[in-house]
């Protein structure tokens, strides 16, 4: 089994970079966690679909943000803190509709809860 290096290598250059309050190597951890657990059957739930969609696009890996939709227009791909926050709000809004349906309703949860952590607000990561 071989070593990527030239990932390692990235991470160590980007170690210093922050995603919202973030380093990237923590998002980056998360994002490999629980890229790992949704593989497991029977763990690949809409929740941590969201939870991926939401680490994926802070990472830069995505285009479109998971909930509204918004072109990312930064260096690299990757968001801003504004727009961190401004779809963690959009998150937000998803979640206090009444309407939505349940599987949304646990997408928009999981990239709540997602950004959430990117941002600072909380210290539990989904």
């Amino acid at each position: 089994m071989g070593v990527d290096f030239e990932r390692n290598e990235d991470t160590r250059r980007d170690a210093g970079a922050l995603i919202g309050t973030r380093p990237r190597v923590q998002v980056e951890g998360a994002y490999r966690r629980l890229e790992h657990e949704a593989a497991t059957p029977g763990l690949r739930t809409a929740f941590s679909l969201g939870a991926l969609d939401a680490y994926g696009w802070a990472l830069g890996q995505a285009v479109r943000a998971p909930v509204t939709g918004a072109a990312v227009a930064g260096l690299e791909g990757v968001p801003s803190s504004y727009m961190l926050t401004a779809e963690l709000d959009a998150a937000v809004v998803q979640l206090g509709d009444p309407t939505e349906e349940a599987e949304r309703a646990a997408h928009a949860r999981g990239v709540h809860d997602a950004l959430a952590w990117v941002c600072g607000l909380v210290d539990d990561r989904p």
